[in-house]
């Protein structure tokens, strides 16, 4: 598969979505049909985005949820992605989508300075993208884990794939992996800690 030069960058198709949500707020099936083959990895980072920002309550369920689900699909080697009605029926509240906005510049600043096609055929292998999916996977349930305070940690992670899939960047991939294990070790730690001394680990989290 060759990389299209006229295809928008991550940071770009992330911004048109986020707009188009701003002014009319849409479904994740309508946004899953338009992104075709790209709406796993591009639904993932709109989906995961909001754990950056303070949320507010009742979205983690279902946007972790779906964010598992494409991502388990992605290990599965699966390239069109689905999800149940139930899920594809959320919107994204206009005051979420406004505050991702806002805050969506110092996002996508890194990707648009570091994140560039680099070893695109490991980047475009069909098993690397499984890996990815795997990664993904591993990543959304540290994210969804009941720790206080941890959720930008593997939602990081998560961009760094999201980000180099769509732009087919391989050596970035190998990055996510590096920082794949390092959040492991993060959320190791601090585990057991919860189990040793939970008390101090508390006091450090808030």
């Amino acid at each position: 598969m060759v990389s299209d030069p006229n295809r928008l960058s991550f940071s770009q198709e992330i911004k048109t979505l986020l707009e188009r949500l701003a002014q009319q707020p849409l479904t994740l099936a309508h946004l899953l049909a338009e992104t075709s083959e790209r709406g796993s990895s591009l639904v993932i980072g709109l989906l995961v985005l909001p754990f950056l920002f303070p949320m507010p309550p009742g979205f983690t369920t279902v946007l972790g949820s779906a964010c598992l689900l494409l991502s388990l699909q992605m290990a599965l080697g699966r390239r069109s992605p689905w999800l149940p009605r139930r899920v594809t029926q959320f919107q994204f509240p206009p005051v979420l989508t406004r505050q991702i906005l806002s805050n969506l510049k110092r996002v996508t600043r890194l990707t648009e300075r570091f994140i560039r096609p680099r070893l695109t055929g490991l980047a475009q292998s069909a098993h690397i993208w499984q890996i990815n999916g795997v990664c993904i996977s591993w990543l959304t349930l540290l994210l969804i884990a009941p720790i206080p305070m941890t959720n930008p940690i593997p939602t990081v992670g998560i961009l760094i794939f999201v980000a180099a899939t769509l732009e087919a960047d391989g050596l970035m991939m190998c990055v996510g992996y590096v920082a794949t294990g390092l959040i492991t070790g993060i959320f190791g730690l601090l585990i057991y800690g919860l189990w040793q001394s939970p008390e101090l680990v508390i006091r450090w989290l808030q």
